[in-house]
């Protein structure tokens, strides 16, 4: 019989890398040669080193301005107040029992409760976008008693498998047979698909962007959508609002569906939920939508939902993005300055530029254009999001912590690349 190798210590000197070069050889090995690849591209060979505030620090002494991060960063990096009450947490009680009831949970869901108004009183707390996606769906579908969900073309709500379904793009499902929920995908200016689909039977709920993200910023009509809400409600289905990207100031409100005044059963959030600084989701809906978890809270649980770590950023977050509110706002009026015009300075490279408060998305006339831009942009210490679902477009996400300065020195950055791809 061959002896076992011999394992390794598991240390930190041990395992990990002196050297970029050292990482992009582990990221090769063990994860994806395309990661590294990208990765490669995107630091002109160096790696992310440390953070604070708007900007990342690269292995080779270079920062750049983090407009990206898949909008997790609305507060930036490591904002004092949320790292503080994470680092209480931390030296007192760093994760849960799961038998012995969580207090900083119960806060954190009182807490984020009432940041929307108890319009939708009941909260479940996940890690991941797609957790929340999930179990909405779950939950609609068992206090209905229907399989049916309604989707938007050009909609994202994560690549799980159920989130999988309701996110329109197929680039996403290529070599899958096929998802584990049945759902039809609406015409976003269409204000009778609710009612036609649901008066066909067997709709549990509609689920929607209120401005859709991975779609390149696109605002869905708030008459449309109060519309469709209107519909669902008429035949028994709930209207579920995913706000895990543009909500939580990131497009200028707290919740943007209830903001619009659109009568939904359940808001998703996620992303900056955690304060930039721990991974957080939550769904927040209606008793009667939650009422299959109320009678039984073990019809869909997860090792680490409700992590006392995860949840002792919550209050402390949503306490900062108030605070910058305003700013945000001034921000977002700098933004429309900044960028109006683009299009009429670059005929041909730029079609359309869109998006509302801190979300922006740039639409550029080929793929190749804006992967070139996108490069530009990483050279010059901009670091912005591209859109896998429409390689088209690329997003701007800028923090609340941003300065005007700092806003003008990315539009001047994303100005002289632009140039550089209209000139190439």
């Amino acid at each position: 019989m061959t002896a076992a190798p011999a394992a390794g210590p598991a240390t930190a000197a041990s395992t990990a890398p002196a050297t970029a070069t050292g990482v992009f050889d582990q990221l090769r090995r063990h994860l994806s040669p395309k990661l590294a690849l990208t990765g490669s591209f995107a630091g002109r060979g160096a790696v992310e080193e440390s953070a604070g505030g708007c900007r990342v620090t690269l292995s080779d002494g270079r920062s750049a301005l983090d407009f990206g991060s898949y909008a997790v960063t609305l507060l930036g990096h490591r904002h004092p107040a949320v790292v503080a009450a994470v680092r209480r947490q931390l030296d007192t009680m760093p994760t849960s029992t799961r038998s012995l009831a969580n207090p900083v949970a119960a806060g954190a869901a009182a807490c984020l409760a009432g940041y929307l108004g108890d319009a939708l009183p009941k909260v479940y707390f996940g890690l991941n976008g797609a957790d929340v996606v999930e179990v909405a769906v779950k939950l609609a579908r068992l206090a209905t008693g229907r399989a049916r969900v309604l989707a938007v073309r050009g909609g994202f709500h994560g690549k799980s498998l159920g989130a999988l379904a309701l996110t329109h793009s197929p680039l996403y499902r290529v070599g899958l047979r096929g998802c584990a929920v049945d759902v039809v995908h609406l015409d976003p200016e269409d204000p009778d698909a609710v009612l036609r689909e649901a008066s066909a039977g067997d709709v549990a709920a509609v689920v929607f962007e209120p401005v859709q993200g991975e779609n390149g910023a696109v605002p869905l009509s708030a008459e449309v959508l109060r519309q469709w809400c209107e519909d669902a409600h008429r035949h028994g289905a709930f209207a579920i609002a995913d706000e895990i990207q543009c909500g939580l100031r990131r497009c200028g409100e707290r919740s943007v569906a209830l903001a619009d005044g659109l009568p939904v059963d359940a808001v998703l959030l996620g992303k900056p939920l955690g304060g930039g600084v721990v991974p957080l989701s939550a769904l927040l809906c209606s008793e009667r939508m939650y009422a299959p978890l109320a009678a039984d809270p073990f019809l869909h649980s997860a090792t680490f939902g409700g992590h006392p770590l995860s949840c002792a950023a919550l209050p402390a977050a949503l306490a900062a993005i108030e605070e910058l509110a305003g700013h945000g706002a001034e921000l977002s009026r700098l933004l429309d300055l900044a960028l109006d015009g683009l299009g009429q300075r670059y005929p041909g490279v730029v079609t359309e530029v869109r998006g509302r408060g801190l979300l922006r998305g740039i639409d550029f006339a080929t793929p190749r254009a804006a992967g070139a831009v996108v490069v530009e942009l990483a050279g010059a210490g901009l670091l912005v999001s591209p859109c896998l679902g429409r390689p088209t477009t690329v997003r701007l996400l800028p923090p609340l912590v941003g300065t005007g300065a700092e806003i003008a020195e990315a539009t001047g950055i994303l100005d002289a690349a632009i140039a550089a791809t209209a000139a190439g």
